[in-house]
């Protein structure tokens, strides 16, 4: 258990903080004084978090030297496959176990429940799949 909980883990979650800062930002300005719609805003918040976080877990969190493409290829299937399955998993779930609450908390649960489970996969699918250390 120790090996997953390392200071790369730690360093990962600040890396998380720091991203969410930004595209949090990002989304709320691209919003608020760009007048951007909410759907441009919020995909904004995406794609510029996801840049943030490729070159931040990259350098900083696996310290991964790498030059290969094939890094920015496996970091895009992978946020994808984990968007994916976190948020697929996360609505029928809970929509599952509180049934008999409204949809708009289910909703709202689901996508907290989809973000802690991002975060896992991502986190697993980064430190693995993504930067994994060469051997």
């Amino acid at each position: 258990m120790n090996k997953f909980f390392d200071k790369t883990f730690l360093k990962f979650i600040i890396v998380g903080v720091a991203n969410t800062l930004f595209g949090t930002a990002v989304m709320f300005i691209a919003y608020n004084l760009l007048h951007f719609s909410y759907w441009v805003s919020s995909a904004s918040n995406y794609v510029f978090g996801s840049i943030l976080s490729y070159f931040l877990n990259k350098y900083f969190t696996f310290e991964n030297k790498s030059k290969d493409v094939k890094n920015v290829l496996r970091f895009i299937v992978n946020i994808t496959i984990c968007y994916l399955v976190a948020y697929g998993v996360a609505k029928p779930l809970v929509r599952t176990v509180l049934s008999s609450m409204s949809t708009k908390l289910q909703d709202n649960l689901s996508m907290l429940v989809g973000m802690g489970l991002f975060v896992i996969l991502n986190y697993f699918g980064q430190r693995y799949f993504v930067f994994k250390a060469d051997k």
